[in-house]
C-alpha cells in the first residue's frame, strides 16, 4: 500500500492497577495493563507514525488523570499525537469548567462521552446534553459518537442540531454484524451522512463479528454501505486496539481494510489511512 505511515485513529492503552475502569470485570481477556511496549509488539508489521488515544471509560473521577498520564506517555511514545478525552457533557454549561481543563492540555483534540452503555437511547438529545455539546466549538473539540446502532436515529438528530462541531462515529455505529443484518442501520447512516460535519471511523467492526470465527466477507457489507454514504474524504482507518484482541490481531484488522481498499486510488488509500485522521484531529 503506497502510504508513507498509517495513523490510527483509535488507540486504547490502559492499566488497571493505575485507574479503575469498571467495564473490564466482564471482560477477563483484557483485564490488564495494555501498555506502549504491548502495542509496540502487535502492531510492529504496520506503518504506524502517529495515533491518537481515545479516553477508556475509566472512572470518571480519574478521567482527566488519565489525559495527564498520556500526556506523559507521548514524551517517549511520540506516536502519541491527540487525545480524545471524556467530558461529562450532560452537565451542559455547567461542563465549561471540565473543558477548559481539557482545553489547557495541547494534546487534547476533542470528547467522547461514551453513549453505548446507556439505557436512555436519547440521552443525547437531552437540552443539558445538546447544550454540552454546543460547547465543544468554543475550544475546538471533536465529539467521537460509540454507540450501538440503535442510538443511530437520536445520534442523527444530535448531530443535524450541532452543525458548528465535527462529529466521528466509532465502530460503524456497531451495526449487527454477528446476525448478519444490515437494516436499519444501512438507512441510519446513510441519513447521518447527509450532514457534512459527521464523519465515519472504520474500526471496531470484528468485535461485532463472531470472535472466532469471523472471515472479511462478513464485513463487507458494512464497510462498502460506509464508503458509499461518506466517501473517501470522510472515513478514517482505526484499530481499537486492545478491544478488538477479543477478535483479531492488529495485523489481520490492517490487512482486511487494506484489500477492501485495494480498488482504490493510492490518493483515495492516503486519505482513509491518514489524511483523514490528520484533518480531523488536527494531528
Amino acid at each position: 500500500m503506497n502510504v508513507e505511515y498509517i495513523v490510527d485513529s483509535h488507540l486504547h492503552l490502559w492499566d488497571p492497577a493505575r485507574f479503575r475502569y469498571p467495564w473490564l470485570s466482564a471482560l477477563p481477556a483484557l483485564n490488564r495493563p495494555f501498555l506502549p511496549a504491548d502495542f509496540g509488539a502487535d502492531s510492529q508489521a504496520a506503518k504506524i507514525g502517529k495515533c491518537v488515544f481515545i479516553e477508556c471509560g475509566c472512572d470518571p473521577a480519574e478521567s482527566l488523570a488519565e489525559v495527564d498520564w498520556i500526556c506523559g506517555l507521548s514524551k517517549d511514545e511520540t506516536y502519541l499525537r491527540g487525545i480524545i478525552a471524556h467530558a461529562p457533557l450532560e452537565k451542559g454549561e455547567d461542563a465549561r469548567a471540565d473543558l477548559e481543563k481539557l482545553a489547557a492540555r495541547p494534546l487534547v483534540k476533542g470528547v467522547r462521552r461514551n453513549l453505548q452503555s446507556e439505557g436512555h437511547l436519547d440521552l443525547c438529545l437531552e437540552p443539558g446534553f445538546v447544550d454540552g455539546v454546543r460547547l465543544l466549538k468554543t475550544f475546538g473539540f471533536s465529539f467521537d459518537l460509540c454507540i450501538h446502532h440503535q442510538q443511530l436515529p437520536a445520534v442523527v438528530e444530535l448531530v443535524r442540531r450541532v452543525p458548528e462541531v465535527t462529529f466521528v462515529l466509532d465502530h460503524f455505529g456497531k451495526p449487527e454484524v454477528r446476525a448478519g443484518k444490515v437494516e436499519p442501520w444501512a438507512t441510519h447512516l446513510k441519513t447521518l451522512a447527509k450532514s457534512s460535519n459527521a464523519a465515519c471511523k472504520i474500526s471496531g467492526l470484528t468485535t461485532e463479528a463472531d470472535w472466532k470465527g469471523w472471515q472479511p466477507a462478513d464485513l463487507r457489507v458494512y464497510f462498502e454501505q460506509a464508503l458509499e454514504c461518506f466517501g473517501f474524504d470522510r472515513i478514517l482507518f482505526g484499530s481499537d486496539w486492545p478491544v478488538a484482541t477479543l477478535a483479531t490481531r492488529y495485523e489481520r484488522w490492517l490487512d482486511t481494510v487494506q484489500n477492501f481498499m485495494r480498488f482504490a486510488k493510492d490518493a483515495d488509500r492516503a486519505k482513509v489511512f491518514q489524511i483523514n485522521a490528520e484533518r480531523i484531529y488536527r494531528v
